[in-house]
């Protein structure tokens, strides 16, 4: 092995049946690590990976677990069947699944009654997280330091985004409205109907979205500060515009043709599926980005070999009171506390 090199390991990826969560499971294949699936539709996901050429029906290397993270009582039963079926460690969790749904004129609710994107992105996330990490704890995936052998740490990686981070340009744009939870009044009230939005005002489909991703790395740094005395690395990463997935498939037409193009040439910011799957496995695989806390960006530009680089987050992302009140509330509604 070269100098500073981890071995592969076996890592969990929720949505993986298109996008970047399907070239990361390819990445990271490559690299030879083990990769589990989390998806509503296995067979999708399978489908999927055959697409790409990944092995199909050879569980040891890849297997799909069912899992509709819209719905507490799938997570929960999904995590259960991993836990009784996993005879390796776990060495990393993604969390890159995500729901966007913003032509909807009301809000759509999830199993248990919450705004669908945020019960989605947020919520199910959350209650996966916190029932792995017992068992992402005891990871022991050996690295080659250059004289001696040493033990890599294991990592959860959050797929954050730029529209949720004040102190981008990303996060500035007014419409639907910036990412902010506000004084959390939704949340507080229970967040189940006529309340859609974590600050209990009107719904904004678009917005919601958006603040369930700041949840997202809201939640990341609060592990980070609660966990300082374990060995999870605990990072979120915005991987550039992935402007042509799935993702936007609920987006007008229109926008679906022309946002590819303004990213591509107006911003540089556009980067393809592969180079943003690429991405992912990196902060997963590589020891250079075993830093818990760091949010990676390569920046808005993608320009040729650019390096990755830690992204300063706005206070909306920081501060440690609305995250202790994130993290509280949604421990409730999640059901551990």
């Amino acid at each position: 092995m070269a100098s500073s090199q981890a071995a592969p390991g076996t890592v969990l990826i929720t949505g993986t049946t298109s996008g970047v969560g399907l070239y990361a499971t390819k990445a990271l294949i490559d690299r030879g690590w083990k990769v589990i699936t989390a998806n509503r539709s296995p067979l999708r996901a399978e489908a999927a990976a055959v697409s790409l050429g990944l092995p199909s029906g050879r569980p040891r290397q890849l297997r799909h677990l069912f899992m509709d993270l819209g719905d507490l009582e799938s997570v929960r039963g999904g995590v259960e069947d991993l836990l009784e079926s996993l005879d390796e460690p776990l060495d990393a969790l993604v969390c890159n699944a995500a729901v966007y749904l913003p032509r909807l004129s009301k809000p759509r609710r999830s199993a248990q009654g919450y705004e669908i994107s945020m019960a989605t992105n947020h919520f199910g996330h959350f209650l996966l997280i916190q029932m792995l990490l017992e068992k992402l704890s005891l990871s022991s995936r050996p690295v080659w330091l250059g004289r001696s052998w040493g033990v890599e740490p294991p990592r959860m990686v959050m797929l954050g985004t730029v529209t949720a981070n004040y102190k981008e340009l990303g996060g500035k744009i007014p419409i639907p409205a910036p990412a902010d939870l506000g004084d959390l009044a939704g949340f507080e009230m229970g967040f189940r109907d006529p309340i859609s939005m974590a600050n209990g005002k009107r719904f904004k489909p678009g917005k919601a979205y958006k603040d369930s991703k700041l949840c997202n790395m809201i939640t990341t740094q609060e592990l980070h500060r609660r966990y300082k005395d374990s060995p999870i690395v605990f990072t979120s990463l915005y991987p550039g515009c992935v402007a042509n997935t799935r993702l936007f498939r609920n987006t007008p037409r229109i926008f679906q043709l022309l946002f590819p193009w303004f990213q591509k040439l107006i911003t540089g910011g556009f980067v393809s599926q592969r180079l943003a799957g690429e991405r992912v496995a990196q902060v997963v695989a590589d020891p250079g980005f075993g830093i818990s806390g760091a949010h990676w960006s390569w920046g808005n530009r993608q320009r040729k070999n650019r390096q990755q680089f830690s992204q300063e987050l706005s206070e909306r992302v920081t501060d440690p009171q609305i995250s202790k009140r994130v993290w509280e509330i949604t421990m409730e509604i999640v059901g551990l506390k």
